[in-house]
């Protein structure tokens, strides 16, 4: 999926939301526990409530890796099914991958030659080498960390350089060298609030993919304010605020419920992006 297919997508659905698929065997229903693969019976469920409301789908490998076999199949089996039933889907393997060159090499074949995915996460910290081989495969995006959610992006992302510069500008302006908006994406938490001005001074142009608004309290008023461009430029993802909203046998329900009101809300920020064009 190329950068004017995505913002086609964003157009028709008047949403950019992604849903994180970041599902725990030990807080789905516990109806589906009787399923021959439970993990997947769940993201079914959640996929087919929500898929006209939302983009994109992410996946978070660290849930399914953590099942070992059995999750990595559920994996699969829930990439197979939104490409086969939902194609005009966004599907991004949260991976965080990042390694030395052949090692990156062997991801990259993992998920876009093996699985045929759209894009991964990358961690950029071991710098170019550990980057490009993702960036060898047409149509396929790299989603680079750049600022991060979590307390702990203060240790190292925010520190300055003799010079002023923050380690994630570094981050930014050094991977333009590597790849344009056509083929990287970077990830910015949803609770860094004005640093996106920031951000979109050294990359206007490209997407960012954006965890944290719901259960981690980033507001999306205040991304879509700094963050969105003239092509909206931004995936917002909630994982935990839609899919573990309910519990019971109505969580695909409770789980749509939820993905319209964070819709409705894009929906009226996008106004301004869809009437420019």
């Amino acid at each position: 999926m190329d950068k004017q297919q995505l913002f086609e997508n964003i157009k028709r659905k008047k949403s950019f939301l992604c849903v994180g698929l970041d599902t725990d065997i030990k807080k789905i229903p516990e109806h589906l526990l009787k399923e021959e693969d439970p993990i997947f019976a769940f993201n079914k469920a959640i996929i087919d409530a929500t898929a006209d409301l939302c983009i994109a789908y992410k996946p978070n490998l660290a849930f399914y890796e953590s099942m070992g076999v059995k999750g990595w199949i559920a994996f699969e089996k829930t990439v197979k099914y939104i490409k086969d039933n939902y194609p005009d889907q966004f599907i991004i393997a949260d991976a965080k991958r990042g390694d030395i060159g052949n090692t990156s090499a062997m991801y990259a074949r993992t998920f876009f030659e093996e699985l045929d995915i759209d894009s991964v996460t990358v961690a950029p910290y071991m710098g170019e080498d550990s980057v490009t081989p993702f960036l060898t495969y047409d149509n396929k995006w790299v989603i680079l960390l750049a600022l991060t959610s979590n307390k702990g992006s203060h240790d190292f992302q925010l520190t300055e350089d003799a010079n002023g510069e923050r380690l994630f500008e570094k981050v930014l302006r050094k991977s333009q060298e590597w790849a344009n908006d056509d083929r990287m994406m970077y990830v910015v938490g949803a609770t860094q609030g004005r640093a996106f001005e920031d951000i979109r001074k050294i990359v206007p142009d490209h997407f960012l993919l954006v965890p944290g608004i719901g259960a981690q309290g980033g507001s999306l008023e205040e991304v879509c304010k700094y963050g969105m461009n003239s092509t909206c430029g931004l995936i917002v993802n909630s994982s935990r605020g839609i899919i573990y909203v309910d519990k019971t046998e109505k969580c695909a329900e409770a789980a749509r419920t939820a993905a319209q009101e964070v819709q409705a809300q894009m929906a009226e920020q996008l106004k301004r992006v869809i009437n420019n064009q």
